[in-house]
C-alpha cells in the first residue's frame, strides 16, 4: 500500500503541473504561486484541525527560511513549466535528489584534511558518481530539446530543482525537532500566498475570468492531495521502493507531455531523462543510508 500511495501522489503533482501548464497561458507565476498557497493554506488548517495538531510552532524562523527558498523553488518551477515541455520541466524539478548528493559531496570535500591522514569516505565516491551522471543526463536533455528563446527557462527550471533540494534539508531539520508535516506544509502554504501576493504588486494582475480561474483550484487541491498521499507512503518509514516510486512523477509528466501538448522529445532526450531518474534513484539509495528516517521531498 505504501507504493501505491506514492505512485498516487507522483500522479497528482504531475497532474497538478499539467494544471499549472494551461492555467499559465492566463496568469503569471506569481498569481499561480499566490492561489496555490491560498488553497493549500485552507485544506492543511482543515487536515490540522481534523487531526488535532495544533499549528502554533517554536521554530518560526526556521519555518521562515523554509518557506522562502520553497517559494522560490515553487516559482521558478511554475515558470519552467510554461515556457519548456512538461517532461522537461518535471525532469528539472526531479534533479533536487542529485542536488541534495552534490551538497553531501561538497560538504565531506570542505571537511576533509587529507593532511591529518583521514581516508575519504568511499560512500562519497559512489555521490559524487551520481551528481556526475545526473548533470550528464541535464546536458543530454536541455541540449536538443530547448530552442534558444526556451534557455533561460531551462537554467531557471535548474535553478528550481536546486532551490527544491535546500527546502528539503530544512524540512529535514524541521522534521527531527519534531514538527509534523501538516504545520510544515501550513506554514510553506502561508508563505507561498503571502510571496505570491507580492509578487503580484510588481508583476501585475491578470484580468479575471471565470473559466480560467477554474484552472486554479486543482492546482491547490492535487498539491495538497500529493502531500497527503506522500505522508501515507512514508508513514511506515522511507523504504528505498517507496523513495525511489516518487521518480514515477518523471514518466506520468512524459506521458502527459505526449498526449496532451504534442510535445517533440528527441531521443537523446528521453535517454537524459532515463540517466537522471537511475542517478536520482541511485542517490536516494545512498542518503537512506545515511538518514533512513529523512521525510519526503515536496514538489
Amino acid at each position: 500500500m505504501q507504493a501505491l500511495w506514492m505512485l498516487v501522489a507522483s500522479l497528482a503533482f504531475a497532474t497538478m503541473a499539467v494544471c499549472i501548464k494551461y492555467a499559465s497561458a492566463w496568469f503569471n507565476s506569481a498569481e499561480l504561486v499566490f492561489y496555490r498557497g491560498l488553497i493549500g493554506m485552507l485544506l492543511m488548517w482543515l487536515w490540522a484541525r481534523s487531526r488535532r495538531e495544533p499549528l502554533a510552532t517554536r521554530y518560526p524562523g526556521m519555518h521562515a527560511w523554509r518557506s522562502v527558498v520553497g517559494v522560490i523553488a515553487l516559482g521558478a518551477w511554475f515558470y519552467a513549466i510554461a515556457g519548456l515541455p512538461l517532461a522537461t520541466a518535471m525532469t528539472l524539478n526531479y534533479m533536487s535528489s542529485v542536488w541534495i548528493a552534490a551538497f553531501l559531496v561538497g560538504g565531506t570535500l570542505i571537511a576533509w584534511n587529507p593532511r591529518a591522514g583521514a581516508p575519504l569516505p568511499a560512500r562519497q565516491g559512489a555521490l559524487a558518481l551520481t551528481v556526475l551522471a545526473g548533470f550528464a543526463g541535464v546536458v543530454m536533455m536541455l541540449r536538443p530539446t530547448l530552442d534558444q528563446n526556451q534557455m533561460f527557462a531551462g537554467v531557471v527550471g535548474l535553478m528550481s530543482g536546486m532551490m527544491a533540494a535546500f527546502a528539503y534539508l530544512q524540512v529535514m531539520a524541521l522534521g527531527k525537532l519534531g514538527e509534523p508535516e501538516s504545520r510544515t506544509v501550513f506554514y510553506f502554504a502561508v508563505g507561498s500566498a503571502v510571496a505570491g501576493g507580492l509578487g503580484m504588486l510588481v508583476a501585475g494582475v491578470s484580468p479575471w475570468d471565470w473559466g480560467h480561474a477554474l484552472w486554479l483550484l486543482p492546482v491547490g487541491l492535487l498539491a495538497s492531495l500529493g502531500q497527503l498521499c506522500m505522508t501515507r507512503a512514508y508513514s511506515h518509514g522511507a523504504t528505498l521502493v517507496v523513495a525511489s516510486l516518487q521518480y514515477s512523477g518523471i514518466v506520468f509528466g512524459a506521458l502527459y507531455s505526449l498526449l496532451l501538448f504534442g510535445d517533440d522529445i528527441p531521443l537523446i532526450g528521453w535517454i537524459g531523462m532515463a540517466v537522471i531518474v537511475v542517478s536520482g534513484i541511485a542517490a536516494t539509495v545512498l542518503r537512506a543510508r545515511a538518514a533512513p528516517d529523512a521525510p519526503g521531498e515536496e514538489h
